[in-house]
């Protein structure tokens, strides 16, 4: 990992500042009726997401037999 200085805090300048992977944010919005989330509105685009909980992370997988799965 690269170390930064005061001119480049991350350490992301010059040739290797391409290298590093970037998330891209994307909002949107599922709705919440009494407490509860339709799994379709989930799993819109892919058949797996992952929940940050704390210092965990956690996968929820849609299976091809449409149960689900959570796992650490």
């Amino acid at each position: 990992m690269n170390a930064g200085s005061p001119q480049d805090p991350d350490g992301m300048s010059g040739k290797d500042a391409g290298d590093q992977s970037r998330t891209t944010l994307i909002e949107r919005s599922i709705p919440l009726t009494d407490n509860r989330i339709q799994s379709r509105d989930l799993f819109v685009s892919s058949r797996e997401i992952t929940i940050s909980h704390g210092e965990e992370t956690y996968r929820l997988r849609l299976t091809s037999q449409n149960k689900l799965i959570l796992t650490k």
